[in-house]
């Protein structure tokens, strides 16, 4: 069995009935997600970090993922978190917004979606992506640990495996034709300046989801991995916030 990378194990931390399912990104690692999977955790609900087929161990081994592994990580994920709460919301940073965005759009009775920095279209990594395959490059520079904080690192891998890019245009493609289906509560953070996910993506979800409650919160002094960045402490903080008032409403 493949070893997996210290600090990018699952997570779970049991709490209350209110559960949170945080998703990270493509080739990051739980460790993007921890810090505000505590932040919930310390206010009282239960919360689950999936690891994604793939992550957490190697670039070579995430080569052989699919983006149907993915969907099926989070699916079983949310089975194993409804074990234990019974009001879920879900949580998500880049790849893992997508995730989110997919399961919203697959359950009417997620009470409430927080994507961060989620990625649904990203054209300038679908042409990058074609170009390495017509070149036949087997690998590329990693994307992760873009960050404004100085001296904080995101636990992700130094290399992307181009197949892996194929498996990401796939989903967001998936995910990006059905946001309208989407209806329940949104909340939405989006970095300002991010090298990896263009800002847009985030405008787009808030225009096209059919939710009537919905904000887009921007992040001024974050990069892409925000939530190991300046504003971490404000994710967290408007995410509980958020996460309250929709409860509070449902009495």
């Amino acid at each position: 069995m493949s070893k997996i990378i210290p600090g990018a194990e699952d997570f779970f931390y049991e709490g209350n009935q209110i559960g949170i399912l945080a998703i990270h990104g493509f080739t990051g690692t739980t460790q993007s997600m921890r810090s505000l999977g505590k932040a919930f955790a310390d206010a009282g609900f239960t919360v689950l970090g999936p690891r994604l087929t793939g992550h957490g161990i190697s670039p070579e081994e995430m080569r052989n993922a699919e983006f149907k592994d993915w969907l099926q990580d989070v699916e079983e994920a949310l089975d194993e978190l409804r074990l234990h709460a019974d009001k879920i919301f879900i949580t998500g940073l880049s790849m893992g917004g997508a995730l989110t965005l997919y399961l919203a759009e697959k359950y009417e009775d997620i009470l409430g979606i927080i994507p961060i920095n989620a990625a649904i279209d990203m054209p300038a990594f679908k042409e990058f992506y074609q170009t390495q395959r017509i070149a036949n490059i087997e690998f590329i520079d990693g994307i992760g640990s873009d960050i404004k904080k100085p001296n904080v690192t995101e636990l992700a891998y130094a290399k992307t495996p181009v197949k892996s890019m194929k498996e990401l245009l796939d989903l967001m493609a998936i995910v990006r034709q059905d946001l309208s289906k989407i209806q329940c509560p949104a909340l939405i953070f989006s970095s300002t300046v991010d090298h990896v996910v263009p800002p847009e993506n985030s405008q787009t979800i808030y225009q096209d989801i059919s939710s009537h409650d919905k904000t887009l919160i921007p992040l001024h002094e974050s990069y892409h991995v925000a939530t190991l960045d300046n504003d971490a402490d404000l994710i967290a903080t408007e995410s509980i916030k958020f996460i309250r008032e929709i409860l509070a409403s449902e009495i």
